[in-house]
C-alpha cells in the first residue's frame, strides 16, 4: 500500500526545475546559504500557496505558469470532489458532509481554530456531524489533530478526542475554495496572513503531514488562554512545539509561556525570517519547514 500525498512545497521546487539549485539546498540543509536566496525562496513560497500540490495543478503550472488554468484544474478537482460525495457518500449523511466541507473556510478563518459545530448551523452538536467528519477524513479529503490535555510522550496518549482541528488535504484547492485571486501573490507577503494565516498554517500542516512517523497535535493550555499552533514528538520522544507566524508581528505569547515552563529540548518558531539558532530555539524560514 502506497499513501499519496499532495506534493510538498521541496517536490514543487523540483517540478519548477530547481533540483540543482534551491530544493539542493533544502535537501542537503545548507542553511548559511538560504539567506542569499531567502526572495527567491519567497517568490516561489507564493507560488505554491496558489497553485498547491495536486500534480496535474502543478504540471500545468511548470508549463506555461498559466494562473487561469491551474485555477481552472483546481476548481475541476473541486466539483469532482463533489460529485464524489453524491457517488459514494451514504445519503443520510450527504447533506452533512457537504455542510462540513463548505464551512472548513470559515473554521481556519477563526482566530481559535478549534472545530466548533456552531459555524455549520446554530445549535449544531458532535453526535450530528461525526460520521459526516469520519467520511471526509477517512477518504483524505480532510485531516483532523486533535488537543492534547498534557505535553508528555507518547502525545497519542493524551490526546482529547473531543477537541480537534480540521485541515484541507491541499493548500491550493483551500485557496481555490476561497476564491484567492493570483494578484494578491504580488502583494508583498499578504498572501501568507489571508485568513487570519490561515493559509500559513495550512501549508505547515501539509509539510508535516509527510513525515509519516510523528504525531502532530495542538496544545491549548490556562482554560484556553494560551494555545500552541502544534506540537510534536520526535523518534527520541523530545516533544517539539511549533509556533507558525505569518505576518510581522512574531511576538508569540502562548509559545513563550510554554517553553518558559516546560524548557523544551528544541523549539521551533517558523516565519518569514531567515534562519537562526538561538540556545534552544530554532527559527526556521516557512520555505525551509521540511527541514525539520
Amino acid at each position: 500500500m502506497l499513501t499519496l500525498y499532495p506534493m510538498s512545497f521541496y517536490e514543487f521546487l523540483l517540478a519548477m526545475g530547481e533540483e540543482n539549485g534551491l530544493a539542493r539546498i533544502l535537501q542537503e540543509k545548507h542553511f548559511d546559504m538560504m539567506p542569499l536566496f531567502a526572495e527567491k525562496f519567497k517568490e516561489y513560497l507564493k507560488y505554491y500557496f496558489y497553485v498547491g500540490g495536486m500534480p496535474e495543478v502543478v504540471a500545468a503550472f511548470v508549463e506555461n505558469r498559466d494562473w487561469k488554468k491551474s485555477r481552472d484544474i483546481q476548481n475541476k478537482i473541486l466539483k469532482n470532489y463533489r460529485n464524489d460525495f453524491s457517488k459514494h457518500a451514504p445519503k443520510d449523511i450527504l447533506p452533512r458532509i457537504n455542510m462540513v466541507w463548505d464551512s472548513i473556510l470559515a473554521q481556519l478563518a477563526k482566530q481559535n481554530k478549534k472545530f466548533i459545530y456552531g459555524v455549520l448551523k446554530e445549535g449544531a452538536r458532535a453526535k450530528e456531524f461525526e460520521l459526516a467528519i469520519q467520511w471526509l477524513t477517512d477518504a483524505g479529503l480532510l485531516h483532523k489533530i486533535y488537543a492534547i490535555t498534557k505535553p508528555a510522550s507518547p502525545l497519542v496518549a493524551y490526546q482529547d478526542f473531543s477537541t480537534f482541528k480540521l485541515y484541507h488535504n491541499d493548500l491550493g484547492l483551500l485557496g481555490a475554495m476561497s476564491k484567492l485571486k493570483a494578484k494578491i501573490l504580488v502583494e508583498s507577503n499578504t498572501v501568507f496572513e489571508e485568513f487570519k494565516g490561515a493559509l500559513t498554517e495550512q501549508y505547515v500542516f501539509q509539510q508535516l503531514l509527510l513525515k509519516e512517523d510523528i504525531s502532530i497535535n495542538y496544545y491549548p493550555f490556562d482554560n484556553g488562554r494560551y494555545e500552541l499552533d502544534f506540537i510534536i514528538d520526535n523518534e527520541e520522544g523530545d516533544l517539539i512545539p511549533i509556533e507558525v507566524k505569518a505576518g510581522k508581528n512574531l511576538k508569540a505569547p502562548s509559545f513563550k509561556v510554554y517553553c518558559d515552563r516546560h524548557h523544551p529540548h528544541t523549539a521551533v518558531k517558523t516565519s518569514l525570517t531567515n534562519y537562526k539558532p538561538e540556545n534552544r530555539m530554532l527559527h526556521l524560514p516557512l520555505y525551509a519547514i521540511n527541514t525539520l
